[in-house]
């Protein structure tokens, strides 16, 4: 025996060679981490903290397993450890740890000379390895040479006993079973050995009771096993398991006392709050100056048992940190010191230069300080230092100099010495702050709503202390002003309210003088809404508003709508006249030829700060983001950035955007701590590259001190949080070389932060001086292409599909990104006439084919005229993810669009964050989803928020299945527009594209002789309220494939009507025909066509082209009941020939058989259609609020004020032949009683009896 071996050579100190063991292997048979073997070895070997390493791996290179530490064996030689039992001689251990190593290829075992499994390899009593060294921590491996080397003695050793560990904390991916499965059998392989063995219980510091005790009941079952309970991480009970197994080795040790582990875990305690209370009881009798340092502290006190003792038990770093805190509290017991002794000369000094009270009453205490500048005996008495603070220069350390530090005056503290010095002026700034907590008291108060009286309000707000330093007059001109913010702000958001209603308006067909009962309706849907509420003091104000909204709904343009002059249409043009200037002219571009230098400022700040700064500066530029400085007009581009800059999201630098500055926000330390952290981040990433411009590193930076609205300058804010944020910010200011702009001038500054437009100047000037010294350049506007420039250089072809873009006034994204791919050069081209208005021409593949598409950009109020007057093979209908009014003026448009149109919806948000951390913009995009499954249509989200990547993020292939879906469909909704056309020019004299609204195009007769019609395409209002902003179509041409055929009976009035309505083709058979022409070759007979679609017939022209006889057939057409072969669309299943079949009026629904003739066709042909007829499948277009739930919520009101809100034709039933209207479905019950269905408002086809 090795043991014996020794003892006769040196029986003073005998030599026990122990054995570590426990669960090893692979991820799979251990977990995510190791029982604790290695950290039991550390701790008994090396028990030092600083030789303390938490972190040991058994997943190594092949290199590494095979260098000498490891030396190609699953053993681990931790080297010897000697310990004094029961005051005898030293005893020596040599400790070794039996483990697995996994290849960090194969994640297997390495192989080994020894090929058994862990089980008999841990059990093994005799181990060699030749020149194993000792090991010491993982960083040693590779490394060797850098570490103390030595071997393992004679290269082998004969195991005196074993520590069998097991560990009690919830392992991560291991089960507690498994590994006592293992134990068992580790422990039965053990016992052959005939060896001592201790079972070790690790990492109890994070044990489960459960495991604990289920240990402990395993160790009962067998037979003198002892338990320790240990943590090797806080050193509890580590010595006392391995010198339990040498008293079990070596019987006359004595018996074993085994301490329980929350017992040793107090004791350990105690030694580390003993060796902690002596180590800083030396530091303070040591250490008597601030400017004290570590190394020389510690090398004088490495004699010091207190010392050694606290850094055995506690390591090194955390002797450090207390010397370093004592030392930071002798720095600020110093700076506490001259703090008051600078403070108690102050009064001196005040005396002897400000003597006089009307020098200074005037000044805030800034403005003092200016005076003591200019004072002459001013150095005497106070000294302006390079750095600040005052606090971290060496003249803290300059006792003999007694002057008071400049930047100290800015502190509360000698303001307030200031204030006693100067009474009157003490009691002006009472005024003062009395002011401001006035109003500070007007925005807290839930009693002051808008548009209460003062009287009313004098006894909530009113104390003594305000009658005591103001007079009533002074707090009267304060409330009023007051009222005069919350009153706008309460009528912009009821504002918005009624845009979010504006479904309720359009069904209720408002026109230019409102009924009663409908505005009775309006104010019970809105009754209950708290804005409506918060102007109930206001109700003439209120009603005024609605009155507005409902001459917008029922006259929509651009200087009735709520954003004027914001107003999208109005963006639209500025945003084709940019790229197309010589097709769309606008304002800005005939002032300064559409050119502006542009600047790339970046605003930076947490918390919503640079957010809501970008807004604000946006309200002081032009719609289009351009700004007036000095007489010239700049391009802003601001990319507002609020998260951490190393995320690329939040890059100072895109491959687009190249910053010319940066306006830093602040209005907490913690947003101040951000700008600084997030600047030095900058710079750090931005230090020594030398392969690209370093202009990121000499960026011109500006601090702002962000105030709430009505706080003013220094000597305006009051308050010690406010004078502290500004001294900070002039220190980090100061640090940073930047500029500092301070704060706004009370009243001075516009919107939430109170930023004035005088400060946005100051910055931007220093922002272009910096750049002018630099010699750097703003990144030039894209010119526009040589084809924009000259349309006329090349051809525009006509549009065979035209698509209507709406969008939401007032909405925040990014109008010009969203648009950008539509406008890319290579497939957009202006519209062939100025009188499109904001349309472009695409070229654009879809499918297979080239498609011609004419794309119509219009706001939604603009876009309501469309939907009955003008043929739209498609809609993509926009919203703002995070504004409701937005989504429900989509809701309102597509109430009342036909279900065969195809829509394409589209969810902007500003960004991604808002997408999915916005609860509403999340509700809001998952309505549009549930919109769009409920009606059939397309819904994509997309990106477009202010300062983002330049062209979007989003590409014309998006639309790709919605363009499809527009082709596939283009034949049924040019034949359903054609034939509701007929039909309305038939029955409506001057119908309204809305109901209830006049018609924005008309095409009258310049008199009554005048028989010969007008332009067949719609012209302006006489007002000209929607030529601008919506313009008029040209109807698109089909190719001779995709010109269709309708088979219609026409009555003789139709007939007549339209030979006076000559066709826009030639009459050359086989030639390439006008697509609303209709050919009866289907039918067997020549048919005279039909007009186009825009030409709408004057009121007597219509009256001498029917007559008498033909008028009262068309009065009894009306009152005969409609039949389901009256009006039948119908689509054969040879879908093929592309032929669309109409069939009105057979035979089969007249009694005689013969009544329902039209006059134009022949019994033979009736019986040809009529067979026609019952070959195909019958479809009628309905509705977009028949589909969804989410549609026509208010349809009962339409219902409900149909014949009271059309006086003119009360009583006079609509035909049903003139319209597709299927059963309405009320998905929403209203507070209101439900009102039957009593008929519509349309108009009737019959004239007036006579």
């Amino acid at each position: 025996m090795s043991t014996m071996m020794a003892k006769k050579q040196d029986p003073r100190t005998p030599t026990y060679n122990l054995v570590v063991v426990g669960l090893s292997g692979t991820e799979k048979d251990k977990g995510q981490c190791g029982v604790g073997k290695s950290c039991l070895c550390n701790r008994f070997v090396r028990p030092s903290a600083d030789d303390f390493y938490l972190d040991h791996t058994s997943v190594l290179s092949t290199s590494d397993f095979g260098g000498r530490v490891v030396n190609n064996d699953h053993f681990l030689f931790w080297g010897e450890a000697g310990r004094v039992l029961d005051e005898g001689p030293e005893t020596r251990m040599h400790v070794v740890e039996q483990t697995e190593f996994i290849d960090d290829q194969t994640f297997q075992p390495h192989r080994s000379t020894a090929l058994q499994p862990y089980i008999k390899r841990a059990a093994a009593t005799k181990l060699s390895s030749a020149e194993k060294l000792m090991y010491f921590c993982t960083d040693q491996l590779g490394l060797e040479q850098d570490f103390e080397q030595k071997q393992m003695p004679e290269g082998k050793l004969m195991v005196d006993g074993c520590l069998l560990c097991v560990d009690v904390s919830r392992g991560m991916n291991r089960s507690f079973e498994d590994q006592m499965k293992f134990i068992t059998n580790l422990y039965n392989q053990l016992a052959k050995t005939k060896k001592p063995v201790v079972l070790v219980l690790t990492k109890c510091d994070e044990g489960v009771e459960r495991y604990i005790k289920d240990s402990h009941t395993f160790a009962l079952a067998k037979k003198n096993l002892q338990v320790v309970e240990t943590s090797a991480r806080s050193n509890v009970n580590v010595d006392l398991a391995f010198l339990t197994l040498i008293q079990l080795i070596d019987k006359g040790k004595g018996k074993p006392k085994i301490i329980p582990y929350f017992e040793a875990l107090k004791q350990q305690s105690q030694q580390i709050a003993s060796a902690k209370d002596r180590y800083e009881w030396l530091v303070n009798r040591i250490v008597k100056n601030h400017n004290e340092t570590w190394p020389d502290i510690s090398r004088r006190m490495q004699s010091s048992a207190e010392y050694r003792d606290y850094v055995f038990l506690e390591g090194t770093a955390k002797a450090k940190k207390l010397f370093q805190q004592h030392v930071h509290r002798l720095k600020q017991d110093h700076i506490e010191r001259r703090r008051r002794a600078y403070l108690s000369t102050l009064p001196q000094a005040l005396s002897l230069l400000v003597p006089k009270l009307d020098e200074v009453d005037h000044l805030s205490w800034s403005g003092v300080q200016k005076v003591l500048e200019t004072k002459r005996d001013f150095s005497q008495w106070f000294i302006v230092l390079d750095d600040t603070p005052w606090e971290t220069t060496p003249h803290i350390d300059v006792m003999e100099d007694e002057r008071i530090p400049q930047d100290l005056l800015e502190t509360p503290a000698a303001e307030a010495v200031y204030e006693t010095h100067l009474e009157q002026l003490r009691n002006e700034r009472k005024r003062a702050d009395m002011r401001w907590e006035f109003k500070e008291k007007l925005s807290v108060s839930p009693f002051i709503t808008a548009g209460k009286p003062w009287e009313e309000a004098r006894s909530f707000i009113m104390t003594e202390d305000f009658y005591q330093w103001l007079d009533e007059a002074e707090y009267l001109d304060i409330y009023n002003k007051h009222q005069k913010e919350i009153i706008d702000r309460a009528k912009d958001d009821f504002q918005e309210l009624l845009l979010e209603f504006s479904e309720l308006f359009y069904e209720l067909e408002v026109d230019a003088k409102p009924s009663r009962e409908k505005m009775g309706a309006i104010q019970e849907v809105l009754g209950e809404e708290q804005r409506f509420k918060a102007l109930q003091k206001l109700q003439a104000e209120r009603d005024a508003l609605v009155l507005k909204h409902i001459h917008f709904v029922y006259h929509p343009t651009k200087d009735t709508c709520p954003n004027n002059p914001h107003c999208v249409d109005s963006k639209l043009e500025q945003i084709l006249a940019t790229r197309f200037p010589t097709r769309y002219a606008s304002e800005p571009s005939r002032q300064d030829g559409g050119r502006a230098d542009r600047i790339n400022l970046v605003i930076l700040g947490k918390d919503g700060l640079a957010r809501e700064m970008a807004n604000e500066i946006r309200a002081m530029c032009t719609s289009d983001d351009r700004y007036m400085l000095e007489g010239r007009i700049y391009e802003l581009a601001l990319r507002p950035i609020e998260g951490k800059v190393r995320l690329p999201v939040n890059s100072f630098h895109t491959a687009t955007f190249t910053p010319h500055g940066c306006l830093c926000l602040y209005n907490s330390k913690e947003s101040l701590s951000y700008v600084v952290e997030s600047l030095e981040r900058l710079r750090e990433v931005t230090l020594g590259r030398r392969d690209r411009d370093n202009s990121l590193a000499q960026l011109p930076l500006s601090l702002l001190l962000v105030t709430k609205r009505g706080v003013g300058s220094i000597g305006d804010i009051g308050g010690e949080t406010a004078q502290t944020l500004i001294h900070q910010g002039q220190q980090v200011a100061g640090k940073l070389q930047c500029a500092y702009l301070d704060p706004a001038s009370p009243g001075a500054g516009y919107g939430r932060n109170n930023v004035s437009e005088k400060q946005i100047n100051q910055m931007l000037k220093g922002l272009l001086e910096s750049r002018r010294s630099l010699g750097s350049s703003s990144p030039p506007l894209p010119p526009p292409s040589s084809a924009f420039r000259d349309p006329q250089a090349q051809p525009v072809p006509d549009a065979v599909l035209r698509i209507v873009m709406c969008l939401m006034c007032g909405d925040t994204y990014d109008l010009e990104q969203l648009l950008a791919p539509f406008l890319m050069p290579q497939h957009c081209r202006p519209a062939s006439s100025l009188s499109n208005g904001t349309s472009v021409l695409l070229e654009l593949a879809v499918g297979a084919q080239r498609q011609s598409i004419e794309l119509s950009l219009l706001s939604f109020h603009s876009s309501f005229a469309l939907r009955k007057s003008r043929l739209v093979h498609g809609y993509i209908a926009v919203y703002s993810a995070r504004r409701r009014a937005s989504m429900e003026n989509l809701c309102a448009f597509l109430c009342d669009v036909q279900d065969i149109i195809p829509v394409q919806l589209l969810a902007v948000g500003e960004s991604q964050m808002e997408i999915s951390d916005s609860e509403s913009a999340r509700e809001q995009i998952s309505q549009g989803e549930e919109l769009a499954h409920e009606i059939e249509a397309r819904f994509n989200t997309v990106i477009c928020g202010h300062g983002g990547v330049v062209g979007g993020l989003h590409k014309i292939d998006l639309f790709q299945p919605f363009l499809k879906e527009v082709v596939e469909k283009r034949t049924i909704v040019e034949a359903t527009h054609m034939y509701d056309h007929v039909a309305e020019a038939c029955t409506n004299e001057s119908v309204s594209p809305r109901c209830g609204s006049p018609s924005p195009v008309h095409t009258l007769l310049d008199s009554e002789d005048d028989v010969e019609p007008s332009s067949p395409y719609p012209t302006l209002r006489e007002d000209g309220s929607l030529g601008s902003h919506m313009g008029s179509f040209k109807l698109p041409d089909l190719d001779s494939s995709d010109t269709f055929s309708v088979i219609s009976e026409i009555s003789s009035f139709e007939s007549k009507l339209n030979n006076k309505m000559p066709p826009q083709v030639k009459p050359q058979a086989g030639a390439q025909g006008e697509p609303w022409a209709v050919r009866g070759a289907a039918a067997g007979g020549a048919q005279p066509p039909l007009h186009p679609p825009g030409g709408h017939l004057g009121v007597g022209q219509r009256r001498r082209l029917r007559p008498v006889g033909l008028r009262r057939a068309h009065g009894r057409r009306q009152q005969t009941r409609p039949t389901e072969e009256e009006n039948i669309y119908s689509v054969p299943h040879d879908s093929t020939q592309g032929k669309i079949i109409t069939i009105r009026n057979a035979n089969k629904g007249h009694p005689n058989g013969s009544g329902g003739g039209n006059g134009s066709d022949s019994e033979a042909d009736s019986s040809s259609l009529e067979r026609r007829k019952l070959s195909a499948v019958g479809v009628k277009p309905k509705l977009y609020r028949e589909m969804s739930k989410r549609l026509g919520k208010f349809s009962s009101f339409r219902t409900s004020f149909s014949i009271a809100a059309t006086t003119r034709w009360a009583g006079r039933p609509r035909p049903a032949w003139t319209s597709w209207e299927g059963p309405t479905r009320r998905t929403r019950s209203t507070r209101r009683a439900r009102t039957p269905r009593r008929g519509t408002s349309s108009r009737a086809c019959a004239e007036p009896p006579r």
